[in-house]
């Protein structure tokens, strides 16, 4: 389903507020109390988390951004206007981590997906220029496994030429075709410039309104 211009003006509202971080935890035991409806971000490292983060809220600096992999290292908590929590997760591939700092991110990854109950959706960001690699799909895999909904947005897309981006659409649509967790509408975005931000500001107020 489609933004519809109801949702993309409920979703400009939304984020025209006030969004500020609160929180910031690497131990499970350190998470902030489940009050509020929580949706998280995941991806690979250096995929855009923190500059999609920004472009969504429009503020350039709320979530730290870097051209080092591995640059989030916690769970950051973002307060957006006390309706809803936005959370940017540490990515996975860690390029420039070492396999001790890897593991313990990988714990605090899946202890976080499986116990959140206030946790409405994963957006799980995917570089446009590679599409799905293979340790994608083992974080699909486990999302499936865990039955935590979630929401497939391509980044970079100003890197594609326009000819390339329908393709690629369709191999991430058929890619999630056959996973029971995948939510079939993907986001098409680019931080950089703009594009698909007021969808996914939609599909997040939609998101909120469902389960208001």
């Amino acid at each position: 389903m489609e933004a519809s211009a109801e949702d993309v003006e409920a979703g400009r509202l939304l984020f025209a507020r006030e969004t500020a971080f609160f929180w910031a935890t690497a131990d499970i035991d350190g998470l902030p109390p489940m009050d509020r409806l929580e949706i998280a971000f995941a991806g690979r490292s250096n995929v855009g988390k923190s500059s999609l983060i920004n472009a969504l809220t429009g503020r350039k600096a709320l979530a730290r951004t870097s051209r080092t992999p591995g640059r989030t290292q916690e769970l950051n908590f973002f307060n957006a206007d006390g309706q809803l929590t936005l959370v940017d997760m540490p990515g996975y591939g860690f390029a420039a981590a070492g396999k001790d700092k890897v593991a313990t991110w990988t714990r605090l990854i899946k202890d976080y997906l499986r116990g959140r109950t206030n946790l409405a959706r994963v957006f799980v960001l995917i570089d446009a220029r590679h599409g799905f690699k293979d340790l994608d799909r083992d974080v699909l895999d486990g999302l499936d496994k865990a039955a935590v909904s979630y929401q497939v947005v391509l980044t970079k897309l100003d890197a594609l030429k326009a000819s390339e981006v329908e393709q690629r659409l369709a191999g991430i649509r058929e890619g999630l075709a056959k996973r029971p967790a995948a939510y079939p509408q993907v986001i098409a975005t680019s931080s950089e410039k703009g594009i698909g931000i007021a969808e996914l500001r939609g599909a997040i107020a939609r998101l909120l309104a469902e389960r208001a």
